[in-house]
């Protein structure tokens, strides 16, 4: 496809720049951070907690409790800590001076061994102490912040220490929630295991799935996008939509994370959770609301129409040595905790097929892999072309299908690209891109997934977390494929270089329904 470098900006219209609304204020509670200093705390839990309260996003009286196992000492070892890991972040220190000390006074530890029934004992008894910090305090929010191998032992023991009562309504006072990060499950026999073992202690309402993903600007505009445009919504469908197109490439290897990536693999890592969380919102009805259930529910119908992947529309590979940004980089096998010999894939691309009446006959190509040429999350949805081209193009171009790609990172924003007249006499016409970008349009800058996550999970709203029927549905689609890829080793491993756009058998796939992939990094 060519396009032209003639870009348009657009620009919201109104008053520029564009206030922010105000965000809706949680009750008051008490965050308890299980793994207070992991690396999830580190990266992305603190700097968001932070930016909420920076931002008027935190309740009016709050308290934040980190949980570890013994490496800060008291409060203010451990605000110590929080300091670093907001520095490190890159919050600026002019702004979060200010506040600062507001925000560490509502800062509390406890050192605590998750893995005996003292360690929980302890717990409860510094909530008791921590609570009366926050008047009327409405309710505990517990995060995760583990491996995902100690969830059912964690709710367990928060369970029969008291500190999870289960309650039959969302509006019960005062309220108890539990936020898991992915995966969740290793495949559809553990993710049920680990739903029973979770719905023997507490509701379906209680437990927030998140997959940071959904708190993406771009990921929730789709919503907006399709369901509050009727000139995208009525040509949303395998009349008009020729294919789909669903990229996440980075340029990172799997850095300090070799063990968790040697049991998850590419598939559990992003596909079952990521990608077909991006494919369901691009592709689902529109819902009778906004609401929780309305969304899920559609999104739900989405995963149960997808044929399970078979093996001949998928395709994997790993990455070997190779260069990046002007540095040789080493393979997937000489990284950190790998196995030397190891048949772990670090890419996949797969075809989807959707059988109902909006999208049959529409392919779904999904691809995601590490040590990529360009880092970027998009979807492309290309649209058919006119059944007669009526006009031609410029000496030595060609006329590409008009394209509407909304990137999720980096830039978040939306292109869109159509045919116009190039001037002059001659009937000639052009490939061209209306831009917009978040940060461009609005004049700031777009809140990170965890804060509106994080957010969402103090106000009880569960529209951008996953529910257990998704979780399942999600794993029937990529069980089968998981299972035959264990059983049937790969011929050769590594098949693409660091630094190149994937193994060639990716282009294959697509060269058989007659397309090709986009160029990595198109509209970043």
């Amino acid at each position: 496809m060519t396009v032209s470098s003639v870009t348009t900006a657009m620009k919201v219209t109104g008053e520029f720049p564009v206030p922010r609304s105000p965000m809706p204020k949680p009750g008051r509670c008490v965050v308890i951070i299980l793994g207070a200093e992991g690396d999830l705390a580190h990266r992305k839990l603190w700097p968001a907690l932070f930016r909420l309260f920076l931002d008027d996003g935190m309740p009016d009286e709050f308290a934040i409790v980190g949980v570890e196992r013994d490496t800060a000492t008291n409060d203010e070892a451990f605000r110590a800590v929080v300091a670093g890991a907001l520095k490190a972040a890159g919050i600026d220190d002019a702004v979060s001076q200010e506040r600062w000390s507001e925000f560490a006074r509502r800062l509390f530890y406890v050192a605590a061994d998750l893995g005996t029934a003292e360690g929980y004992a302890e717990l409860h008894r510094r909530l008791e102490t921590v609570d009366q910090t926050v008047p009327d305090v409405q309710g505990h929010l517990f995060h995760l912040a583990l491996p995902p191998s100690l969830y059912p032992s964690v709710i367990r023991q928060l369970a029969a220490a008291d500190l999870l009562p289960k309650s039959r309504d969302p509006a019960d006072r005062p309220w108890t929630r539990v936020v898991i990060e992915k995966p969740f499950g290793h495949d559809g026999v553990s993710a049920q295991a680990l739903q029973r073992g979770a719905r023997r202690v507490m509701a379906e309402h209680q437990l927030y799935r998140i997959d940071h993903y959904l708190g993406k600007e771009t990921v929730q505009n789709l919503l907006v996008l399709r369901f509050a445009n009727s000139l995208f919504e009525t040509s949303w469908n395998r009349h008009y939509v020729e294919e789909v197109q669903i990229t996440a490439s980075e340029t990172l290897g799997v850095e300090h994370r070799g063990t968790y990536y040697e049991e998850a693999g590419v598939v559990r890592d992003v596909f079952q959770n990521h990608l077909l969380q991006l494919l369901t919102l691009t592709a689902m009805e529109p819902p009778t609301a906004f609401g929780a259930d309305s969304v899920r529910d559609e999104k739900v119908k989405v995963l149960r129409a997808i044929r399970p992947v078979q093996p001949d529309a998928a395709v994997r590979g790993q990455y070997g040595p190779g260069h990046l940004d002007g540095v040789d980089v080493r393979g997937y096998r000489q990284e950190e905790h790998v196995a030397p010999k190891s048949q772990t894939p670090t890419y996949g691309a797969m075809r989807f097929t959707i059988d109902n009446w909006r999208w049959q006959g529409v392919p779904f190509f999904v691809r995601a892999g590490k040590r990529l040429a360009a880092s970027g999350t998009e979807i492309a949805i290309r649209f058919r072309r006119p059944p007669l081209m009526l006009f031609p193009a410029e000496a030595g171009e060609r006329l590409a299908s008009n394209l509407l790609v909304a990137r999720i990172q980096p830039r978040e924003g939306i292109s869109l690209c159509f045919d116009v007249k190039v001037p002059g006499m001659a009937m000639q016409a052009r490939t061209v891109e209306m831009d917009f970008a978040y940060a461009e349009g609005f004049g700031t800058q777009e809140h990170d997934a965890y804060e509106t996550l994080l957010l969402d999970a103090m106000l009880g709203d569960q529209t951008l977390f996953m529910r257990s029927d998704e979780v399942e549905a999600a794993w029937a689609i990529v069980d089968p494929l998981l299972a035959y890829w264990e059983a049937q080793p790969p011929d050769r491993f590594p098949n693409y270089a660091a630094g190149s756009a994937g193994p060639p058998e990716a282009d294959e796939l697509m060269a058989r329904s007659g397309g090709k992939w986009r160029g990595l990094g198109a509209n970043s």
